[in-house]
C-alpha cells in the first residue's frame, strides 16, 4: 500500500514544470528484445500495455523469475486500486526525466522485497525511458491474464452497474463453469462495476462477450426505432 508519503511524492513530481523529452537509441528496446526469445507468452495480448506486459512475461520467464515478478506487480496493482490517481500523476506531461527516475526508485522501494534479478527494476526504467510509465496499471493487469493462462485458468469477468454480491458471483461463476463457454478450464472471476451499462450484466469468458446489459437493450432498441422510421 502506499503511504501518504509517497503519495505527496507523486505528487510533487506532477507539479512541477513542462517534461523534457527523451531520445534514446534502445526506444522500445526491451519488447524488442524479449520479443526475439523462444520462450512465448501463453496467450497474444493487444495493445500496448498487452505487448510491454508479453515482453516482461518472456524476460521473466528466461530468468525463472515469473512468481517474482508476478508478486512485484501485484503490489503496484494494489496501489493503483487503493489510490485512483496515481495512474493520472504517471501519465502527466509535466514529469521530467529526473521525476520519472525518481518515481522509479519511489515504485521500486515498494516492490524490491519480490523483485529478484530486478527483472521489474529495469522493466520500470525502460517504461520511463520510453515515456510509457503510463501505461503500468494496464501492464498489471494484462500480465495477470498471462500468469492465469499459464496456469490454466480463464477470467470471467463480470460487469455490473452496482456491486454484485458474492453468492449472486458464485452462481454465475457455476453456471459457466458447466457450459461451453469455459472450454473445462479453471474459472477466475474478476468483478467490475461500471454505472453505464444502467443495469443488467456484461459477462466476458475468454475472447467471448454475453452483453446482457440494460444499455445494450436501449441501444438496439434506439437502433430498431431509427431503422424503422
Amino acid at each position: 500500500m502506499a503511504s501518504g508519503q509517497s503519495r505527496r511524492t507523486f505528487v510533487q513530481f506532477a507539479a512541477r514544470g513542462p517534461a523534457q523529452r527523451i531520445v534514446s537509441a534502445n526506444v522500445r528496446g526491451y519488447a524488442q528484445a524479449a520479443a526475439v526469445q523462444d520462450i512465448k507468452p501463453p496467450v497474444a495480448l493487444f495493445g500496448l500495455d498487452g505487448t510491454y506486459a508479453s515482453a516482461l512475461y518472456t524476460a521473466s520467464a528466461k530468468t525463472s523469475s515469473l512468481d517474482s515478478t508476478s508478486k512485484s506487480l501485484a503490489v503496484l496493482a494494489e496501489m493503483f486500486k487503493k489510490d485512483g490517481k496515481l495512474p493520472s500523476i504517471l501519465n502527466a506531461p509535466t514529469l521530467s526525466p529526473s521525476d520519472k527516475s525518481q518515481i522509479v526508485q519511489e515504485l521500486q522501494r515498494h516492490t524490491g522485497a519480490q523483485d529478484k534479478g530486478d527483472i521489474v527494476r529495469n522493466f520500470l526504467k525502460t517504461l520511463a525511458d520510453n515515456n510509457r510509465l503510463g501505461i503500468l496499471p494496464g501492464v498489471c493487469d494484462k500480465f495477470t491474464t498471462l500468469m492465469g493462462a499459464a496456469r490454466g485458468e480463464m477470467d470471467l469477468t463480470v460487469t455490473s452497474a452496482a456491486k454484485l454480491d458474492n453468492k449472486v458471483l458464485q452462481r454465475l461463476e457455476a453456471a459457466v463453469a458447466k457450459s461451453e463457454y469455459s472450454q473445462g478450464k479453471k474459472l477466475k472471476v474478476v468483478s467490475k462495476i461500471n454505472p453505464d451499462i444502467m443495469g443488467g450484466l456484461v459477462v466476458e469468458v475468454g475472447d467471448r462477450t454475453i452483453d446482457l446489459s440494460v444499455s445494450s437493450k436501449i441501444a438496439k432498441m434506439n437502433k430498431l426505432l431509427t431503422d424503422t422510421l
